[in-house]
């Protein structure tokens, strides 16, 4: 067998070319980000991530089927497990997401109100307004908050009817007080608020849901504030 001389030396210096070949290519290689891990009693700051998260992607988006598990993890650099601590399931998430669009959509509608001054009918039309725009202005947000594709089927999940059953309760309390208010002031016939506020309500869901997904010619501008007087009852003043 001939043997070439220097051939160990030159196998040698290739094995170190290659091992520092590779060890700057994996220097070179970007690691993705991983979020910082909180301080002992910060771990309600991962639950609030959990649901800054889930919301952000579904404002970017608009389309609740997006957020799962998964894609929140992935969207603030953990691993989809340390969810379960905080969320035992993604309709757990999509709640508090929803909770937190009604609570921004009752204060968005109490400051319309307020703004409109003293007056309880120039309020209740203001408030009703309020809503049909901020149904316009966020679609995804606004589908998902009135029963979306994430609306569970109890029993299957971590939800309870309770949960699910008080979504919105502030801002429809905000809707009969301000109806109550017009009785109160003698411009509306209302005998019973509360009622009227749910029909009110129904009312102008029907009317946000018709003007984003159908151009009927006879839904008209004025369509809006004709509901608001004939279902709350107001007089012609």
């Amino acid at each position: 067998m001939t043997h070439t001389r220097g051939a160990p030396a030159t196998i040698f210096l290739r094995k170190i070319t290659s091992v520092n070949t590779n060890d700057a290519a994996s220097q070179s290689t970007p690691k993705p980000a991983s979020r910082a891990r909180n301080r002992r009693g910060e771990g309600s700051r991962l639950r609030d991530d959990i649901v800054d998260a889930a919301a952000t992607l579904l404002h970017e988006t608009g389309d609740e089927r997006t957020i799962t598990l998964r894609s929140v993890a992935r969207k603030i650099g953990i691993s989809a497990p340390s969810i379960y601590p905080h969320f035992a399931d993604q309709p757990a998430i999509m709640l508090a997401v929803v909770r937190r669009e009604f609570t921004a959509l009752e204060s968005h509608l109490r400051t319309a109100a307020n703004a409109a001054g003293d007056d309880a009918r120039d309020r209740l039309y203001a408030l009703c307004r309020a809503y049909l725009g901020y149904a316009e202005e966020h679609p995804g947000r606004y589908r998902a908050m009135f029963g979306g594709q994430w609306m569970p089927t109890l029993g299957e999940n971590s939800l309870t009817a309770e949960d699910l059953t008080t979504l919105g309760a502030g801002a429809m309390q905000l809707l009969a007080e301000t109806l109550a208010d017009c009785g109160a002031a003698g411009q509306s016939a209302t005998t019973d608020p509360q009622a009227d506020a749910v029909t009110l309500w129904v009312c102008l869901h029907g009317l946000a849901h018709q003007r984003a997904v159908s151009r009927m010619p006879w839904i008209e501008p004025s369509t809006a504030d004709a509901i608001i007087d004939r279902v709350a009852r107001l007089d012609s003043a």
